[in-house]
């Protein structure tokens, strides 16, 4: 008789992140669509590689020079220090003051596993964290799992169909002192310089420790420097914080992970012992970073003429999804759909609100077999040539239907059985909403989480 496995109790982990895609792949249907892809898409619907990384990535696979030897735990010097030039601008006074260092990742995620642990650690004043919705997902179960309270804050505002400015600056303004609060996508706040110094003055006064995720600087505005602004605004005005600095989606390198935490301090001295921790606990998770990527990226960014092929390539993702936007928006107008699609054009970056309700975003998943994230908040480097006319015309007929209730529940009950995504269950651990100027909410209490 066999006896029994000591795997017996272990369950099927739910995996909240994967039940969109899961859903998509099961879908037969011939028309069916994903825009819920976290990568840049090309116009043939694969992964975007920038030219150059291509280029670059057959020299270093044929360079016999490399010895592929374990790396140190923070990585490549030449690394790190082309990073942060590139964040933060070569000629920065805090770089020059050799006051920001970094730690090489495995990702974002690596990113924030890191800073995680150490505020955990060393981080006293405070243990809750405030972070945005659509990274709740991966990065805030990653400090709930550290043991932090977090809350959750949205900048799009469903009703105005448009990105609140005012959300973070209530956020921060009911934070209890010496809170962590997460920005994402700094370059959709929207803020103002005027409200953006507010919202550092309101900072200061309660202590909130800053910790950004830039993911993909240059892919919003198409200028390296100007999606970095606000985060050099920040040295500049003395703040210390972290940052989760990611060059995989900018330079379409997925597969490595290539990541960096970024630490910024008031003096040299503090650095090195913030780095000194962080070297103990990077050994813990992955003792060596993964360097292939990371060659790549020194060696562009290195080069004058390799660095401005790079930013050329970069500029056409971002006029190419401008343009996507604006034949979007216009499909739209010329179908004659109910209401204004400004908003659409008014947001940066490869990822925007579409601006559905649940009802009509259900009616693409159910009836015209397109996946989309219960928030509405798609890629657009996903929509291309091929897709978009159907697409356009999914997302009329999807309003037109619903705002007939009665017509919309008949046509949803006689639609084929395609696979819906099923709703994320409620988290078992502590996660919590932020409804900015309403103070906190479970989100248990308001609804489901996003895919």
């Amino acid at each position: 008789m066999p006896s029994l496995s000591v795997f017996m109790d272990v369950p099927m982990a739910h995996k909240a992140e994967g039940s969109l895609l899961k859903s998509y792949k099961q879908d037969n249907h011939p028309n069916k669509m994903f825009l819920a892809y976290r990568v840049c898409m090309t116009e043939e619907g694969h992964p975007w590689v920038s030219p150059v990384v291509t280029k670059l990535r057959r020299q270093i696979a044929q360079d016999s020079s490399l010895n592929y030897e374990y790396t140190d735990v923070m990585g490549m010097k030449s690394f790190i220090q082309a990073a942060l030039e590139l964040l933060f601008g070569k000629h920065s006074q805090a770089i020059v003051e050799n006051r920001v260092g970094g730690v090489h990742s495995v990702g974002d995620n690596g990113a924030f596993q890191l800073g995680a642990r150490f505020l955990k650690t060393w981080h006293q004043d405070s243990q809750i964290v405030y972070i945005t919705s659509f990274q709740k997902e991966l990065h805030g179960l990653i400090f709930q799992d550290m043991g932090f309270t977090v809350y959750e804050y949205s900048f799009w505002d469903p009703t105005q169909m448009c990105m609140d400015p005012d959300t973070v600056i209530n956020v921060v303004k009911q934070a209890p002192c010496g809170s962590i609060l997460v920005i994402g996508n700094i370059t959709d706040c929207k803020l103002t310089q005027c409200q953006w110094t507010n919202l550092m003055s309101i900072m200061k006064s309660k202590q909130i420790f800053p910790f950004f995720d830039i993911t993909s600087q240059g892919l919003s505005s198409g200028d390296l420097c100007e999606d970095s602004r606000i985060l050099r605004y920040f040295v500049a005005q003395g703040f210390e914080f972290f940052c989760s600095q990611s060059l995989s989606k900018n330079f379409g390198i997925y597969d490595e992970g290539v990541g960096l935490l970024v630490v910024v301090t008031h003096s040299n001295q503090h650095l090195l012992c913030v780095l000194s921790q962080m070297i103990n606990f990077a050994h813990d998770l992955w003792l060596s970073p993964p360097t292939m990527g990371a060659r790549i990226i020194t060696s562009i960014l290195s080069n004058p003429s390799l660095q401005g092929e790079w930013k050329h390539s970069v500029k056409r993702v971002v006029e190419n999804i401008m343009l996507i936007k604006e034949k979007v928006k216009e499909k739209l107008r010329l179908l004659g759909t109910p209401g204004s699609w400004d908003h659409i054009t008014d947001q940066k970056g490869t990822h925007s609100y579409l601006g559905l309700n649940s009802q009509q975003l259900e009616y693409l998943v159910k009836k015209k077999h397109i996946y989309i994230p219960r928030n509405g908040w798609i890629n657009f480097t996903s929509v291309n040539a091929n897709n978009i006319d159907y697409i356009t015309q999914s997302i009329n007929e999807a309003v037109l239907f619903t705002m007939d209730s009665k017509k919309y529940l008949q046509i949803l009950t006689l639609a084929p059985a395609a696979p819906a995504p099923p709703r994320a269950p409620r988290m078992h651990r502590e996660l919590s909403a932020v409804k900015a100027g309403l103070g906190c909410e479970q989100v248990g209490r308001a609804g489901g989480a996003g895919v």
